[in-house]
């Protein structure tokens, strides 16, 4: 297929044509039990390839959009999705069958699934580019007057495709994603007089660092931890902490300004890095590419990071959607794992005021569908022993994260509502929901589980989600499995208490399932070690 006949002016005005009409069709989408449309979803990860590399297992998570399947409830709804590789029909069987009150073969005739065949790094979004043939086809499928196209983050690809096809994309405008960096996300959170930690501005060296974060020190003299980030990173991977413990002898009251800027470039090669075997060579050379800020470390002996997502309507409203309490791990505790949802009580509505107050600055600059906003909990009790948590936001993801796709499986399984006033979700019976979910489920005893396999698990154990007490887990990242013993699950409940026991019974059969996989193991390294 030729290349757009648009200029680059023409191009983004043709881009806000096709988004103004996801307003007279946001109705039908949001608000109809019979919703008459087409969802096309492209579950790309458009990101940087090195920061990507550093996810095991990263081409898997195409998967974790599958949850959009549950909209095929809407009988007249269509669901096109794209994926790098073909997916297991068993992982399309397994999301069908959630469908309550709809026949199978009725969902499945109104499911179409496409594929590149491309395992490669690649952005699937530029992979289809890349095929004229399968774009066409693509577009032959397509209603493209009842269409809209969602991803998991949106570029200049993602906004291409949307050209190339005539369909609306509803995410945020490529142009803006700067509001969803390390450094836009603390000029809004300045905007909005929102607390968060002192830092520094962009930069492009590891000169211009190791001076900024000279200055941060002597602002902050009793700093003793300070936390480099790439400003394009994600999931904590492009997190590294520098430790200013050992050079304490160049501390504000001690040594000149030239003397601690000197000190602190010494340090780099010694920062903890979140991101498994990141070196400071390799790292170092990123900052010129993705820019980099450094901000205080927030210490604390109990420390939580929750997090709120909304998102802006085509129509400009804006909506709190959900609040979670995060799972962190990694060396420093900055890599996300899991969440629990909802957000603690004593934070949680606060986290919805605060959410708002960035929703609405990003609508004001044109932002559109999902954001989250990242904070640092930390609790500080009172004179009365009372426990008072003081909230830090730390980033905004302008993209669907790891929180979305669980929020969104328990709201399309049980179209139950969420509750701004009490910051629950409730269930069309009324109950309130509770879920624990995670992308990182990972042991080396599970590679080699086929989805077959787990297939076989779920019925035999019986762990499968229950759509008449709307308890169980739903599993996603099954194609992840064989290579990288790695899985995604989402555990709900109807109390906080119900979900981990089904969150815990999961891992307790996985584990006594793959038993003998774990002997076999262990027999083969005490081989290789004699």
């Amino acid at each position: 297929m030729e290349a757009l006949p648009f200029s680059s002016g023409e191009q983004v005005n043709k881009f806000r044509f096709l988004q103004a009409q996801l307003r007279d069709r946001w109705q039908s989408i949001e608000q109809s039990e019979n919703g008459d449309y087409d969802i096309l979803v492209i579950p790309s990860l458009s990101m940087d390839r090195g920061e990507l590399q550093k996810i095991e297992g990263f081409l898997y998570y195409e998967e974790r959009l599958l949850f959009s399947l549950i909209r095929l409830r809407s009988p007249r709804a269509r669901v096109i999705y794209v994926t790098s590789q073909p997916l297991p029909p068993i992982v399309i069987d397994y999301y069908l069958q959630l469908l309550p009150g709809i026949p199978f073969s009725h969902a499945r005739d109104r499911l179409l699934v496409f594929s590149t065949y491309d395992s490669s790094t690649t952005p699937l979004t530029q992979k289809i580019l890349e095929r004229p043939r399968l774009l066409e086809r693509i577009r032959e499928s397509l209603r493209l007057e009842k269409s809209f196209m969602i991803c998991f983050n949106s570029t200049t690809l993602e906004r291409d495709l949307s050209l190339q096809l005539g369909v609306p994309l509803l995410a945020a405008d490529p142009d803006l994603l700067y509001w969803g960096t390390k450094s836009g996300s603390r000029q809004i959170f300045a905007e909005c007089n929102i607390p968060h930690p002192d830092g520094s501005e962009l930069v492009l060296s590891a000169e211009d660092l190791a001076e900024a974060a000279a200055q941060l020190w002597e602002r902050q003299p009793t700093l003793q931890r300070m936390v480099v980030k790439l400003n394009e990173g994600f999931s904590g991977e492009g997190n590294a902490l520098l430790d200013l413990r050992p050079i304490q002898d160049v501390a504000p009251s001690c040594a000149s300004h030239r003397e601690r800027v000197a000190a602190i470039s010494d340090r780099f090669p010694f920062l903890s890095f979140q991101a498994h075997n990141e070196t400071w060579s390799h790292f170092s050379s990123r900052i010129p590419e993705l820019g980099a800020i450094v901000e205080a470390f927030i210490e604390g002996e109990e420390k939580r990071s929750p997090s709120v997502q909304g998102r802006i309507t085509p129509d400009g409203e804006v909506e709190i959607l959900s609040t979670h309490d995060q799972i962190l791990g990694g060396s420093g505790g900055q890599i996300y794992l899991g969440c629990y949802f909802p957000g603690d009580e004593y934070y949680r509505l606060q986290l919805q005021e605060l959410g708002l107050r960035v929703g609405r600055n990003l609508a004001e600059k044109g932002a559109l569908e999902r954001y989250a906003v990242d904070f640092i909990a930390v609790r500080q009790p009172d004179e009365a022993g009372n426990a008072q948590w003081d909230l830090q936001a730390i980033e905004i993801n302008l993209r669907k994260g790891g929180t979305t796709h669980p929020f969104m499986t328990l709201k399309f399984l049980t179209n139950g509502r969420y509750n701004t006033s009490t910051g629950l979700f409730y269930s069309q019976q009324g109950s309130p929901k509770y879920y624990i979910a995670t992308d990182n489920l990972q042991k080396d005893r599970y590679r080699g589980l086929l989805p077959n396999d787990l297939m076989d698990i779920i019925a035999h154990h019986r762990l499968h989600f229950d759509t008449s007490t709307e308890t169980g887990t739903i599993f996603h990242l099954m194609g992840c499995l064989s290579e990288f013993g790695k899985l995604g699950l989402t555990s709900i409940g109807n109390s906080s208490q119900q979900a981990k026991d089904i969150y815990n019974r999961v891992i307790n059969v996985l584990d006594e399932e793959t038993k003998s996989t774990a002997k076999t193991l262990t027999s083969v390294s005490s081989a290789a070690v004699n």
